[in-house]
C-alpha cells in the first residue's frame, strides 16, 4: 500500500525521544529531559500583542501564497540590517517552519541521483529529506579536533560531477559551532566554476556567545549567488509551536518554483502568525532576545564545566545554539545504548549521536532550568561512574 519512499524514511530521533520522555513523565516518572531542540522561554510579549491585535482585526483570511507583502518587507529590511544582503520581494517566501522550507527546497532542486554534501554531525532531518527527494546523501564527518566543522580539503574531496548541493549549518544544531567568514570564504573559493546550490540554515543565528555569524551568502558575489538562506524565529524568539521560516535566494526562478510547490500542499503559512513575525523580525523584540541569550550562555558555560569534571566525559564550548555534543568515546561505543540505559536508569533523556551521524556522542540541549541542568548532569555522572566501575 505504502510508497518505497514513504517506506525509507526514518521518523526524527529527537522527536521520538522527546515523546517517550513525555510519556514517561505522564506515567510519574521523575524524567528529566535535555533532548528537544526547544526555548523554555515564553514568546515575547510584543509578538504576542501583534498576533492577539491580527485577531481582533480579523486578519483571519488566506493571504499570498508566499506571505504578506509587510512581512516580506521585514524579511527583507531585517537581510539587509543583520546580514548584508540584499534581496527583492520576489526572492523571498515564508513558509510553515525551516523544515518545510528544507522540504520546498529538495523537492524542487533534486533529482534521482544528485548528490547532496552533508557534514557530519549533522541536523536529523537533513539526510531523511534528500533521501526522500531521491538524492544521494555524501557525509563530511568531523569530530571535536576540527570543532565540528570541515575543511575546504574535505569538501573539495567530496565534490563529484553529481553534486547538486552542500548544506552548511551555522551555528550547528547538534553542535553548536559557528563558521568564521573566513573559513566560509575559503569553503566558497572551492565551489567557485560548479553549480553547486548552498544551502545555508541559520535557524539560530541570534544564539551566538562568542564570536560574530557571518551569513554564507554575504562572504562573496558567488557564494550569494549560489546561497539559499533558510531562517526563522522558532529558537531565537521562542515561536517553534507558531510554525514560522522562511527562504531568501538570488536565483529567482527556484523561490518561484517553491512558491508554485507551495501552491498545491499548504498554500500561506497562518495569517495570525504572519503579523506576528513581523514583530519578531523588526527589532521590538531585541531586547527578549539579548536577555534569552544572556541566560543561555549562563547555562551553556555552568553545563561545560560540570559534564568536563565527569571522568569519562568531555565537551567542547559551543560558540552558538543550545546544546553540548558530549564525547563519551572513553565509556562507549554505542551511543543508542547509552541514551537508553541512561533513561532506563536514571530517567535522564538525552540524544544519541548515532542520530547526527556521529557514533559516539550524544546531545544535551541546555534550553530548560539550571536547576534541571545541574540534577542531569549529576545524574549522569552518577550513570557514567557505574559504567566505568563494570569495565
Amino acid at each position: 500500500m505504502l510508497t518505497n519512499r514513504i517506506n525509507t524514511l526514518s521518523e526524527s530521533i529527537t522527536i521520538a525521544i522527546t515523546t517517550l520522555a513525555q510519556e514517561l513523565k505522564a506515567q510519574g516518572k521523575d524524567v528529566l529531559s535535555f533532548s528537544a531542540g526547544e526555548p523554555d522561554f515564553g514568546t515575547p510579549q510584543v509578538i504576542k500583542d501583534a498576533a492577539i491585535k491580527a485577531i481582533n482585526e480579523d486578519f483571519t483570511k488566506y493571504t499570498a501564497v508566499d506571505g504578506i507583502a509587510a512581512l516580506k518587507e521585514a524579511i527583507i529590511a531585517k537581510l539587509k540590517r543583520d546580514n548584508n544582503l540584499e534581496y527583492a520581494p520576489n526572492q523571498v517566501i515564508v513558509n510553515n517552519g525551516a523544515k518545510h522550507s528544507l522540504f520546498n527546497l529538495f523537492s524542487a532542486t533534486i533529482d534521482e541521483g544528485d548528490e547532496v554534501i552533508i557534514p557530519a554531525p549533522y541536523w536529523v532531518t537533513y539526510p531523511e529529506l534528500v533521501k526522500y527527494c531521491g538524492g544521494s546523501v555524501v557525509e563530511i564527518h568531523t569530530d571535536d579536533s576540527s570543532s565540528f566543522k570541515i575543511t575546504p580539503t574535505q569538501l573539495k574531496d567530496a565534490l563529484t560531477p553529481k553534486t547538486k548541493m552542500l548544506i552548511l549549518t551555522t551555528p550547528s544544531n547538534p553542535t553548536g559551532s559557528v563558521y568564521t567568514k573566513e573559513e566560509l570564504i575559503e569553503l566558497g573559493k572551492v565551489l567557485e566554476g560548479t553549480d553547486v546550490l548552498v544551502a545555508s540554515d541559520e535557524m539560530y543565528e541570534k544564539l551566538i556567545y562568542d564570536g560574530e555569524f557571518t551569513s554564507s551568502a554575504s562572504v562573496s558575489k558567488d557564494m550569494f549567488e549560489r546561497t539559499i538562506t533558510i531562517n526563522g524565529l522558532s529558537k531565537s524568539v521562542a515561536m517553534t509551536g507558531w510554525r514560522f521560516g522562511y527562504m531568501a535566494s538570488a536565483k529567482t526562478e527556484l523561490i518561484k518554483a517553491t512558491k508554485k510547490l507551495q501552491s498545491q500542499s499548504t498554500s500561506n503559512i497562518n495569517s495570525i502568525t504572519q503579523m506576528a513575525a513581523i514583530a519578531g523580525l523588526d527589532g521590538s523584540a531585541d531586547a527578549d532576545i539579548k536577555m534569552m541569550r544572556q541566560e543561555f550562555k549562563k547555562r551553556r558555560d555552568e553545563a561545560v564545566e560540570l559534564f568536563n569534571a565527569i571522568d569519562g566525559l568531555s565537551v567542547l564550548k559551543p560558540d552558538g545554539a543550545f546544546y553540548l555534543f558530549v564525547n563519551i568515546k572513553e565509556v562507549s561505543n554505542d551511543s543508542l545504548t547509552f541514551a537508553q540505559e541512561l533513561l532506563a536508569q536514571k530517567e535522564v533523556a538525552v540524544v544519541p549521536g548515532v542520530g547526527f551521524g556521529s557514533e559516539g556522542y550524544f546531545r544535551f540541549s541546555f534550553a530548560t532550568d539550571i536547576e534541571s541542568i545541574r540534577e542531569g548532569i549529576r545524574r549522569i555522572g552518577e550513570f557514567v561512574a557505574e559504567l566505568k566501575a563494570k569495565q
